[in-house]
């Protein structure tokens, strides 16, 4: 058997490591051979070999499936060869200082990535341990020290490639506005400017490929909104990623001008007004098919700040499992939506998902044999089994005006985007009590505080009564990252204090979030909902009186079996998908009942 050399300089081999395996008694010698069979059929043999190990394995002939997965794969190595194991996350990244460090064809050359550059040490990744050649060239250039960390092959080409680009494409960006610094004014002038100077750098490809650079790594990260903040020397992008705000890019200032211009070109938005906000809307394509952005720009002190809200046709339009019903829910709210006739509101903060509900119900209830009508602002998704309007205020277009429109119509079910003002919720109990099913959407923060809310704007309690179906609260939590997740032990006292004053019991294993490289090290992959579901029942209709308590409400659906936000978390902590702390963090009041 073969010793590991560290000191020697030398490309590790297929066979180097196929030896290792077997000393460490995680492959046989019969899969030894047939590994070193396998490789001699796939093409990419001289440069990735856990890929090559990792591709054998799914294979018919192959024993290894149920023995070794990538993951713990490249942990071995990386312990093997002594050289801490690395995920390459291209948001932690400053292109533009990582690319200063050495030239493309010599990252190419050793297939090395500058990953971080600090005051006194350079972390390289590389995918050879064993060689160092590239360190004393590095050294006499920049006189610091070298960390090297292992990371995958065929992620160091990639990102050789892509970030290199973006950091070319910024540099001649800045370039080029440079040439043009003579006539540009102050932030703050450039926002009460009208149209004196045509777009200059919207439309040149590099601007063209930084915009495609961001939408494509929002659409790879998850992203569901987009942010880019112009500042007085450096702007920044950030990404919204499961309901939290991350850092991306810093972009220098006066390309970020010439990005927005080319957003708001794409978004068929007035790009020499720079003064008041504006909307807009675009369409691209992601791999998994076409992706609506809706835009936004606002005026600051250092340019417009743009806003790109990301509708993922997959994500807007998820059955009731996916969104995280649980069988009750599901029940509760197919009963409402089946109705031929009433008023269902759902409540919730932005950003909790409402949207998502409402066109998953809609598009579930758009059958040949209905007329289904919406009134939005705006429309969020184009979706063609609906006849959907958008409010226009330039006009005179506001929802209570299109509901009204929408009655002429002839509808079946009609969807108002919000309940704002007393003539939009009296033209939607107008539509229910002449035969419609209408969905709408409030802010409170629970199920039961929509009801008073509509008898503080004034609709009359007799008209709720008779026309309100049920409320549904919502908001979105954190599902936990199933890769990295880990048990915790919670006391009896902290379990009663999270569930209080129900009495439920404590699951024999409850999780808690760690954080790895598949999830950026925030314990954390995607969200999903939980729900305070009620009907209006006769007994909840009785006390639907002028001055009502939302929390008499509450205590006499509770008795019918409603569930509150909290425990609906509870239950997600149960199942194993989230934590303490994320429902503590979402739903963090206790009922007093």
């Amino acid at each position: 058997m073969k010793q590991i050399n560290f000191d020697v300089e030398h490309k590790l081999q297929l066979e180097e490591v196929l030896d290792w395996l077997v000393k460490d008694k995680l492959i046989t010698k019969i899969e030894d051979h047939a590994i070193k069979q396998y490789a001699l059929r796939w093409e990419n043999r001289e440069k990735d070999f856990i890929n090559l190990i990792c591709d054998y394995q799914v294979g018919k002939d192959s024993s290894l499936g149920k023995k070794i997965s990538y993951s713990n794969l490249t942990k071995w190595l990386s312990v093997k060869v002594g050289v801490p194991l690395y995920h390459i996350d291209p948001l932690k990244i400053d292109a533009v200082s990582i690319t200063a460090i050495c030239t493309q064809p010599y990252a190419e050359r050793f297939n090395i990535l500058p990953v971080k550059v600090e005051n006194d040490v350079i972390t390289i990744a590389v995918s050879e341990p064993f060689i160092r050649e590239w360190e004393q060239d590095l050294y006499h250039l920049h006189k610091k020290k070298f960390k090297r960390v292992l990371a995958n092959a065929k992620d160091i080409q990639r990102y050789i490639n892509e970030l290199y680009a973006f950091s070319k494409s910024v540099k001649n960006a800045s370039d080029r506005q440079e040439d043009n610094a003579g006539n540009q004014l102050t932030n703050l002038e450039q926002l009460l400017e009208l149209g004196e100077k045509s777009n200059l750098e919207a439309n040149n490809q590099h601007i063209i490929n930084l915009v495609n650079w961001l939408l494509q790594y929002a659409f790879e990260q998850r992203a569901s909104d987009i942010h880019l903040e112009p500042r007085r020397e450096e702007s920044h992008v950030r990404f919204r990623i499961d309901g939290v705000m991350h850092q991306v890019y810093k972009i220098p200032t006066p390309v970020m001008g010439a990005v927005i211009s080319r957003i708001k070109t794409l978004g068929r938005m007035d790009i020499a007004e720079k003064r008041r906000p504006q909307d807009g809307r675009l369409k691209t394509r992601n791999d998994k098919g076409e992706v609506e952005l809706r835009l936004s720009t606002m005026p600051t002190a250092f340019g417009e700040k743009v806003v790109m809200r990301i509708f993922d046709p997959e994500i807007l339009l998820r059955n009731f499992s996916a969104l995280g019903f649980n069988q009750r829910e599901k029940q509760l709210w197919g009963d409402m939506s089946n109705q031929a006739h009433g008023i269902i509101l759902v409540t919730g903060p932005t950003g909790s998902g409402k949207t998502t509900t409402l066109y998953s119900t809609l598009k579930q209830l758009a059958t040949p044999e209905v007329n289904l009508c919406t009134v939005e602002d705006p429309i969020e998704l184009i979706e063609p089994g609906f006849n959907q309007m958008q409010v226009d205020h330039k006009i005179g277009l506001d929802f209570s005006s299109g509901i009204r429109t929408l009655m002429r119509q002839d509808p079946d079910i009609i969807m108002v985007g919000e309940i704002r003002d007393l003539e939009t919720a009296e033209m939607a109990i107008q539509a229910s009590l002449t035969g419609h099913l209408v969905l709408s959407t409030l802010h409170t923060n629970n199920a039961a505080s929509a009801i008073t809310r509509l008898l503080e704007i004034g609709v009359k309690s007799y008209l709720v009564k008779l026309t309100l179906l049920g409320v549904m609260a919502q908001r979105l939590i954190r599902t936990l990252c199933s890769n990295c997740k880990i048990e915790h032990i919670v006391t009896d006292e902290e379990w009663k204090s999270l569930v209080t004053p129900f009495i439920i019991e404590k699951s024999a294993k409850l999780y808690q979030a760690k954080g790895c490289s598949e999830c950026r090290n925030t314990g954390y992959a995607g969200r999903v909902g939980i729900y305070e579901i009620f009907k209006n029942t006769t007994s909840i209709q009785k006390i639907i009186t002028p001055g009502c308590d939302a929390n008499n409400i509450t205590k006499l659906a509770l008795k019918d079996g409603m569930k509150t936000l909290r425990i609906s978390g509870v239950e997600k902590i149960l199942a194993g998908v989230t934590s303490i702390e994320e429902v503590l963090r979402v739903a963090p009041e206790n009922l007093e009942v």
